[in-house]
């Protein structure tokens, strides 16, 4: 049985996730698809992409993650499908896919252009279920990649994806990527950065976000800290996180997604 998981910013109010599973299992019946979320804020390619990356590793492997937040639909903007060592991605080229699809290792990449794969009558307005839901359960029957349009290298990579590390100063300037509904505010350092600039828990941390200054240690988790004390924490998906301990981190600092942050180590 084949799998695609659903990661969309389209709620649950009207009938846009039941169109696209509709198509899904009518092209491909035995398929098994699984919501990740349909709650991303609207046209947020930052928060669906690391939404996916928090999770996509926990799907069998072959499983087709089919992510639809595309607020450049019905432009120029390309569909793609994206081959990694264990998955397959399909979406708009817009980035959304991209921290994925890297960390699983990317294989292969190919442009969505064959229409004999598409809706009989594909809408400007809905690409998600007149084309990117029927190239994703076509995957799933098992159709061969290079049918789906010429294979190509070059792919836009989001702007948020990596933060900037200053070795010397042990400094790293990054940003939001999510907040949660705790508000814990979620950035892009990764463990590894972490690394590079000997950042371990009991380490001291400045933070700087616009003109506020924080200091905070890195600890494992909440309760490593009195209720109401702000904490630096790596968080399930591996991210740096900054959070109050049974309070809202989101609205002491008042942050929001994209919103710069300078992490400096004291």
């Amino acid at each position: 049985m084949k799998v695609i998981s659903l990661l969309t910013d389209f709620g649950l109010k009207g009938y846009y996730v039941g169109a696209v599973k509709g198509v899904l299992t009518r092209i491909c019946p035995d398929v098994k698809v699984i919501d990740i979320t349909h709650n991303i804020s609207k046209w947020d390619i930052r928060e669906a992409a690391y939404v996916l990356s928090c999770c996509y590793r926990y799907f069998p492997s072959g499983t087709i993650h089919l992510v639809i937040v595309d607020p450049g639909v019905g432009t120029k903007r390309r569909g793609i499908v994206i081959k990694t060592k264990r998955y397959f991605f399909v979406g708009p080229d817009n980035g959304v896919l991209v921290p994925a699809a890297l960390e699983d290792g990317i294989e292969s990449i190919y442009s969505i252009e064959n229409k004999e794969l598409f809706l009989e009558d594909v809408s400007p307005t809905f690409h998600g279920r007149d084309i990117f839901a029927p190239v994703a359960a076509r995957l799933a029957r098992g159709i061969n990649l290079e049918s789906i349009g010429p294979r190509i290298m070059n792919i836009i990579f989001p702007s948020f994806y990596e933060p900037k590390i200053d070795m010397k100063n042990r400094e790293v300037i990054c940003e939001v990527i999510f907040i949660d509904e705790f508000g814990n505010v979620a950035t892009n350092v990764k463990i590894d950065t972490l690394k590079r600039l000997n950042i371990k828990y009991g380490t001291k941390l400045e933070i700087k976000i616009q003109d506020k200054t924080l200091e905070v240690k890195l600890l494992p988790s909440f309760g490593y800290i009195d209720e109401g004390k702000p904490l630096a924490l790596v968080n399930s998906c591996g991210r740096l996180e900054l959070a109050i301990n049974r309070g809202n981190a989101a609205e002491f600092l008042g942050i929001k997604p994209s919103d710069k942050i300078i992490i400096k180590v004291i």
